[in-house]
């Protein structure tokens, strides 16, 4: 559940590794199991402005398989919406708004079973299989990330990242443009705070994301240094494909359509 290619996607972090993610808001299971045959390095699935409910995530984190890292931005910063994610078998979540250290103190705590966290036991998936094993890979594996999403989170980045326990901090560039006025319009106010998150990370050494609308966006960022950036978002993969299927069978002339053979009515006798 939380060990993918020899390694937790936890650790891979810890040792400076950055992933790429697909990003999932339309609450279906099939598009992920269509999207796990491209092997991203992690899924992420959007349980605070997507479509998502309890039995559907429960889907989506089965038929991954076992074969990607499947995470949760949850739906809030409680405890239950912690719990929700991480029992359905996610190996970890991402909380929004988060734009304390003390907030992001007790997501951590959420997401840990005691001695090192609140976090209560139970679970079907969890329970399914060897729970005593599964307390252990959870305290040692579980991924915990916060999103800085605001004015007041970016004031705050380096308390927050120094927070013991947390493995990343994820800025939510949509909310930030939001938070500061500056949507939808660019503005170098923007990007400025995006740098102040990602210097605070470095200062704290925990790992830094970024949310990016595409995978030329996501390759950029990484090469600058963000340790996690989203390479697909299944809206747009979605819009985009039907979009281009419309316009390839609109490029097609009509006198060329007119050419081809026409169907043969039947006779009736």
């Amino acid at each position: 559940m939380f060990v993918f290619n020899g390694r937790s996607l936890r650790r891979h972090l810890h040792e400076g590794g950055q992933f790429g993610a697909f990003w999932f808001s339309l609450g279906s299971p099939a598009l992920i199991e269509l999207a796990t045959a491209a092997r991203p390095d992690a899924i992420v699935i959007d349980a605070q402005h997507g479509l998502w409910d309890r039995h559907s995530l429960e889907n989506a984190v089965a038929v991954t398989g076992g074969k990607v890292p499947l995470l949760v931005r949850t739906m809030d910063s409680s405890k239950g919406a912690i719990s929700t994610a991480l029992d359905a078998g996610a190996a970890g979540v991402i909380v929004p708004l988060i734009e304390t250290a003390e907030e992001a103190r007790r997501t951590v705590e959420a997401a840990r079973f005691p001695p090192h966290g609140v976090r209560s036991g139970g679970g079907v998936r969890p329970l399914a299989g060897d729970f005593a094993a599964y307390v252990a890979d959870a305290n040692a594996h579980t991924f915990v990330g916060v999103m800085i999403e605001t004015v007041a989170g970016v004031a705050q980045a380096e308390a927050i990242a120094s927070v013991e326990g947390l493995d990343l901090v994820l800025i939510g560039t949509g909310d930030l443009a939001i938070s500061l006025g500056t949507f939808p319009a660019a503005d170098p106010r923007h990007e400025e705070a995006c740098q102040a998150v990602l210097a605070a990370c470095r200062k704290a050494g925990v790992a830094c994301g970024i949310f990016t609308p595409h995978a030329e966006a996501a390759a950029r960022r990484a090469a600058e240094g963000y340790n996690m950036t989203v390479v697909a978002n299944d809206i747009d993969v979605v819009a985009r494909g039907f979009a281009n299927a419309q316009a390839s069978f609109r490029a097609v002339p009509d006198a060329a359509r007119s050419q081809q053979p026409k169907a043969k009515r039947a006779t009736r006798r």
